[in-house]
């Protein structure tokens, strides 16, 4: 099973840079579509971003321009490269993956979630 750790939240100001990881340690699955996904306070986890397994991405309207992921499969981590940060960015992201451990089933995996506030 996936265990997935998150790192790099924080508090930044508006306009400011974070930079988010996540790393699935371990070995004996295979990893597929990966993400990050947010909630703000009283709104519903929107998805932010995904990256396939051979490196096509999808982004949420509101952060193209500002925000990149980036997978490394050797490393079994994803990133997140959020630049032009703005108080409507502020919320607990979640780290996100699909795998596959051997059987026919794909999982998925969240991870912990790490806060981001953006100060106005």
């Amino acid at each position: 099973q996936v265990h997935l750790v998150e790192s790099g939240g924080g508090l930044v100001q508006f306009g400011g840079s974070l930079t988010l990881s996540c790393v699935a340690p371990g070995s004996g699955f295979h990893l597929t579509t990966m993400g990050w996904y947010r909630q703000a306070p009283g709104k519903e986890r929107e998805l932010v971003t995904s990256i396939t397994n051979d490196g096509i991405t999808d982004y949420l309207d509101s952060v193209k321009g500002r925000f990149t992921v980036f997978r490394d499969n050797a490393k079994n981590s994803v990133s997140l490269q959020m630049n032009s940060l703005k108080p409507e960015d502020t919320a607990v992201y979640y780290c996100h993956t699909k795998y596959y451990n051997g059987d026919y089933y794909e999982y998925e995996s969240w991870g912990q979630g790490t806060q981001v506030t953006v100060s106005s």
